[in-house]
C-alpha cells in the first residue's frame, strides 16, 4: 500500500521532467577572445584615449563607477579623468604599456598589472599600475586603477 501512495508523485515527477523545455547551457561570461580584447584595451586603446584626448573612447573604457588613485595618492573618478584629459594634451614622444600580469576570473573580473614606459625627448620614465576591469553586458569596463612608483630612469 505504501508504494501506491508514492506512485502518483512519481508519475508527476516523470511527467514534469519530460515536459521541461530543452535548456541551453548559458554562454560563459569569459570567452577565449577576452585575453586579446583586454590586452588591446590596455596596450592600445587606453593609451590612445589619453594621447589623442579622446573623451569618447575613454568614456567607453571606464565604467561609471571607475575610481583611480594616482602616484601622489590622489583619488579621481570617471568624470575627473574625462575632465583631466580634456585639459592635458600628451607631451611625451612615446608611450608603451608592458603587461606583466593579466588574470581573468570566471566571474568576469580581470586584473591587469604592468609598467608604463614614457619617453619625452631624452628623458625616460616609468610607473607601475594595476587595473581592475569587469565584464558587463559583454563589454569590459575599468572600475579601478592604481598608479605608483613614477620615476625617471637612466
Amino acid at each position: 500500500m505504501r508504494i501506491f501512495r508514492f506512485y502518483p508523485i512519481f508519475l508527476l515527477l516523470i511527467y514534469a521532467c519530460q515536459q521541461s523545455p530543452n535548456r541551453s547551457v548559458p554562454e560563459p561570461i569569459v570567452t577565449a577572445a577576452d585575453r586579446d580584447i583586454l590586452m588591446n584595451l590596455k596596450e592600445v586603446q587606453w593609451p590612445k584615449a589619453y594621447r589623442e584626448q579622446d573623451t569618447v573612447l575613454l568614456d567607453a573604457i571606464l565604467g561609471d563607477d571607475f575610481q583611480m588613485i594616482d602616484n601622489a595618492g590622489n583619488w579621481s573618478d570617471k568624470s575627473g579623468e574625462l575632465e583631466w584629459i580634456k585639459q592635458h594634451a600628451a607631451t611625451h614622444d612615446s608611450f608603451r604599456y608592458e603587461i606583466k600580469r593579466l588574470d581573468i576570473l570566471d566571474n568576469g573580473t580581470a586584473l591587469i598589472c604592468g609598467t608604463g614606459h614614457i619617453v619625452n625627448d631624452t628623458v625616460k620614465s616609468i610607473y607601475q599600475s594595476s587595473n581592475i576591469l569587469i565584464k558587463r553586458d559583454g563589454q569590459w569596463k575599468a572600475v579601478a586603477s592604481h598608479v605608483s612608483g613614477f620615476k625617471h630612469i637612466d
